[in-house]
């Protein structure tokens, strides 16, 4: 018999189970509801993305040619290793020095005690996001001629420093760094 307590409702509805979106012994069998697009798959629809998953057709250009399809990206592990950029060597035109491959942990008063056992130095400066004070990874140091300049280019360029090997060269001057 069923044990009944005045003030107390039934939670439970005769035949249905208790799980929330399970389906009770007597109620038929529906088909799944489909599958709804997140939030930024509505946004991105919206705004003529292809958020839904589903691909495009190919289009047709004016003069009535198939456009090919872009083709999604391979994952990272199966495409090829991007060739490394080396830095092009510019020439020593003044006391002034880039120095590349700069590992973040490096401060400027390092690169002063490098740059030192060169010559004399007149400035050091790590260039760092402004944000975050985090180093961009490289640097520029000033020295007193341009023959100091040109000795540390040679003796410095390619040399291991805090686990990374320098690029040394002339600064780019401001003439070409605006092209």
């Amino acid at each position: 018999m069923n044990s009944y307590q005045p003030g107390r409702r039934q939670r439970h509805g005769r035949g249905r189970s208790r799980r929330r979106g399970g389906r009770g012994r007597f109620q038929e069998q529906r088909a799944p509801a489909p599958k709804q697009k997140t939030f930024w798959q509505r946004i991105a629809a919206f705004f003529g993305g292809n958020g839904g998953g589903q691909r495009k057709p190919a289009t047709q250009s004016r003069n009535g040619q198939q456009q090919p399809q872009h083709q999604p990206r391979e994952p990272r592990e199966h495409r090829e290793p991007r060739p490394q950029h080396k830095p092009e060597p510019v020439e020593v035109t003044s006391p002034r020095l880039y120095v590349g491959n700069l590992s973040f942990d490096a401060t400027e008063s390092d690169l002063f005690e490098l740059f030192n056992g060169v010559g004399h130095v007149q400035n050091a400066e790590v260039v760092s996001y402004r944000h975050n004070q985090r180093s961009k990874g490289f640097a520029f140091v000033s020295m007193q001629t341009i023959e100091e300049a040109k000795r540390a280019v040679d003796e410095l360029h390619d040399k291991e420093f805090l686990g990374r090997k320098l690029v040394v060269s002339g600064a780019k001057s401001s003439e070409h760094s605006h092209e």
